[in-house]
């Protein structure tokens, strides 16, 4: 074991082995092998090649040395294309202190049954008039840099449940096909963590709508893990043991406090009065919006608007025909 090892537990270890093909021989090489290719992309800024920061994403895509490299590439590609995302991604943000604060995202104490991290969103909780959906992102990309530092979870992933309780039409409808798709290149395609599921729980007809507009740039491998168990928190409970979950989903837990994972990001600042100024906040959110619509070409648009109009969403009848095509989603409403 070498010491870009030392914080795995022996099961980790062994994990890591069988599931990742990590060896600890060859580790220093592969890492090397991944800095190597840096020079083949001078149209990006690598801002960090240290060790420890290259075997994440050598874990995240099981020391495949090509894929890795594309993902760390990817990694800060996102950042050089969103700039306006990344300006002062920290807790005490504005917009980022209220999502945090109102459980965006929330995260469990308890590990599951496979060492995995558990992060859940109570949908319905958007207070849309204090922060944006980009806010939300952002949050959620701080945690997942906070989290992926333990080389645990860096082996063992995690775990992401939306509870999309009492979440309104009027909410929905703010989801634009620009967001949604900044939140999967941001996720699914840019960055180094392990995703072994995502739950949906109580969802309405619209929110299968809005799933028809993300389902194109999801990859074979996200659609296998997405699961959507409606009403049915029986079949939540067969995946995740309910032992480990709070009360709003089931489980034998007290209900989720919103502010425990906001408190662990912002320690003393958390009970700080903010400069919240909305003004001024929604304007430049607004003009990332706008960039982003101007931005997505026209294949893309045209490939969004042929599954569902942006805007626009579409009545249950319609949706069954794409329900009833969501395979391998496990639709247990």
């Amino acid at each position: 074991m070498t010491h870009l090892q030392a914080g795995l537990s022996p099961e980790t270890l062994e994990k890591a082995k069988v599931e990742l093909k990590e060896n600890p021989e060859t580790l220093h090489q592969d890492i090397q092998e991944v800095r190597d290719m840096i020079i083949t992309r001078p149209d990006i800024g690598f801002l960090r090649t240290d060790d420890a920061f290259i075997l994440r994403f050598l874990r995240a895509r099981k020391f495949n040395h090509f894929e890795a490299f594309r993902l760390l590439a990817q990694y800060f590609e996102y950042r050089q294309q969103n700039l306006d995302m990344f300006k002062n991604l920290k807790a005490t943000d504005p917009g980022i202190k209220q999502a945090l604060k109102d459980g965006f995202p929330g995260v469990l104490s308890n590990l599951d049954r496979y060492g995995r991290k558990i992060l859940v969103l109570f949908a319905a909780n958007w207070d849309q008039s204090r922060y944006t959906f980009v806010d939300i992102l952002r949050a959620i990309l701080l945690s997942l840099e906070s989290m992926i530092e333990d080389p645990e979870l860096q082996v063992n992933g995690f775990i992401l449940i939306i509870d999309w309780s009492n979440f309104t039409f009027k909410q929905a409808s703010k989801l634009t096909p620009s967001m949604l798709r900044l939140a999967i290149e941001g996720l699914q395609d840019s960055f180094p963590a392990r995703f072994g599921g995502i739950h949906f729980v109580n969802q309405p007809w619209y929110i299968h709508a809005l799933y028809t507009v993300i389902r194109p740039f999801l990859k074979d491998k996200t659609r296998k893990r997405i699961f959507m168990h409606g009403n049915n928190l029986n079949s939540l409970h067969q995946l995740i043991h309910p032992e480990i979950l709070p009360s709003e989903l089931g489980g034998m837990m007290p209900p989720y406090d919103m502010g425990t994972w906001a408190r662990t990001l912002l320690d003393h600042a958390y009970d700080e009065e903010n400069d919240y100024c909305p003004e001024s906040y929604t304007l430049s959110v607004q003009d990332l919006e706008r960039d982003l619509e101007k931005n997505l070409s026209p294949k893309t648009m045209k490939r969004s608007q042929s599954v569902v109009e942006p805007g626009v969403l579409k009545r249950p009848d319609k949706v069954k025909s794409e329900e009833d095509n969501m395979q391998p989603l496990l639709s247990l409403d």
